[in-house]
């Protein structure tokens, strides 16, 4: 009994449990949008996520890392200056956002895109609706405190679920009641980060410029990071939109969203092996450092074949559960087979980036992802241009997370005594002694 709890009380365990709630809560939301909406209203949904999460990407990317290294053990007086700032400058961002989606929606007369109407008038209000549980959720991380992450995460995804599912039931369920659905439930969570205390908001009152200019000079890195990889995202929804039209847009989303199948594992153990990685250089061990980032690489790799392999096998399976009749016989299953091959190498190309960030090279980190982006954008563009379909995106694809772990590979071997090899023996290791760990305490029972 005592060490179920000190199981439940486990950070890696909190981690991937919050990630697991967020993951399972996507699918089954996203499987009863699919049956809901048209291949249309669906299209346009997953459009303004998309670019919903460029906006999030920027505001996060640009605070969430610097809050957790500047906010993470520092003494009082130093702490309360780090959320002073972090507050000011993402209530700036916020702003910033809404006064551009205001001016897009007061010229929406002369646009003629429907996507892009649904943008204009819905991003701004959205966005600041997310903003009171965005930072504190941000401090929450560098606490270290998952458990009311995970319960913040239930609040916002539950509610989420439950009002959707009345909607279905009252035939409601409509695109404009999702977009204020979506709001509702931001402000919700926002109180419940009220009722935690995890606002801190009259912090703002102690940021100073010393702080602001160093989380500014920290975050533009980490920021053009982040967006970067959102715009992998973002430029696809693009180019699939106003080339194929938002039902192709619906039906390459699908194998897409199923991917988070290979996030839940590879998110939460990124969450906590960039703090251990972090422990062993702030200790001046360095050796435990690449000991650390090999491990986590070459473990993760080895944990995701079987979901590889399953995913492989029942994708057809899967797209008809998650997305219904309609997207049977179409290209997801196939998309989505292409896509988990090749996700195998997320663990090495995810782990190269978090090492370069640990080790002060934000920019490489940067050069890496601007690098793969143009690859990307590149590829998506000749895929429509010689096959006209969705699998031409799909072709090339893979050539996107190739460039990033050669390129990665290439900039880190200069720093540290790195290889691919070494990363897949110690992962094939470690895989070894964890299954040996797991089969001997079933053995014990």
């Amino acid at each position: 009994m005592i060490s179920k709890l000190k199981i439940l009380k486990n950070k890696n365990f909190l981690a991937l449990s919050v990630n697991m709630i967020i993951s399972i809560f996507s699918v089954i939301i996203m499987s009863l949008l699919f049956r809901s909406f048209s291949k249309t209203d669906a299209g346009t949904w997953f459009f303004f996520l998309s670019i919903q999460g460029l906006v999030d990407a920027f505001r996060s990317g640009f605070l969430n890392t610097a809050t957790i290294k500047f906010y993470a053990g520092a003494e009082k007086k130093r702490a309360e200056a780090v959320l002073g700032s972090v507050w000011l400058i993402a209530i700036i961002i916020t702003l910033i956002v809404v006064f551009l989606s205001g001016v897009l929606y007061a010229f929406s007369s002369l646009i003629n895109n429907d996507q892009l109407i649904v943008v204009a008038k819905w991003l701004g209000i959205t966005f600041i609706s997310s903003l009171p549980f965005t930072v504190p959720i941000w401090i929450l991380m560098a606490e270290e405190n998952y458990k009311k992450i995970l319960w913040l995460r239930l609040v916002n995804n539950l509610t989420m679920l439950l009002i959707i599912l009345c909607l279905i039931y009252f035939n409601k369920m409509t695109l404009t009641n999702m977009l204020i659905l979506n709001i509702v439930t931001n402000c919700l969570t926002g109180v419940v980060c009220l009722f935690f205390k995890s606002f801190n908001l009259k912090t703002i009152f102690y940021c100073n410029k010393q702080t602001l200019l160093e989380l500014y000079h920290f975050g533009k890195f980490t920021v053009s990071t982040s967006t970067s990889v959102l715009f992998f995202r973002i430029s696809t929804t693009f180019v699939i939109t106003f080339f194929l039209g938002p039902t192709a847009l619906a039906v390459y989303n699908l194998p897409g969203r199923l991917m988070t199948i290979i996030e839940i594992p590879l998110g939460s153990s990124l969450g906590t092996g960039m703090s251990s990685m972090a422990t062993a250089l702030n200790k001046n061990d360095k050796n435990q450092f690449v000991y650390i980032f090999k491990k986590y690489a070459g473990l993760l790799t080895f944990a995701i074949i079987p979901i590889v392999l399953g995913v492989i096998i029942f994708a057809d399976l899967a797209v008809y559960i998650i997305g219904g009749e309609k997207y049977v016989g179409s290209e997801a299953a196939n998309i989505l087979r292409i896509m988990v091959f090749f996700s195998l190498l997320f663990p090495i190309d995810r782990f190269n980036g978090v090492a370069l960030d640990m080790l002060h090279l934000p920019r490489i980190n940067f050069q890496k992802v601007l690098l793969m982006l143009c690859v990307h954008i590149t590829g998506s563009f000749l895929g429509i241009y010689f096959f006209k379909s969705l699998y031409g995106i799909a072709f090339f694809g893979p050539f996107t997370i190739i460039s990033g772990v050669l390129y990665g590979y290439y900039e880190l071997k200069k720093r540290i005594s790195y290889s691919l090899r070494e990363i897949l023996v110690i992962g094939w290791q470690e895989s070894k002694y964890v299954i040996a760990k797991a089969y001997s305490k079933i053995s014990l029972r």
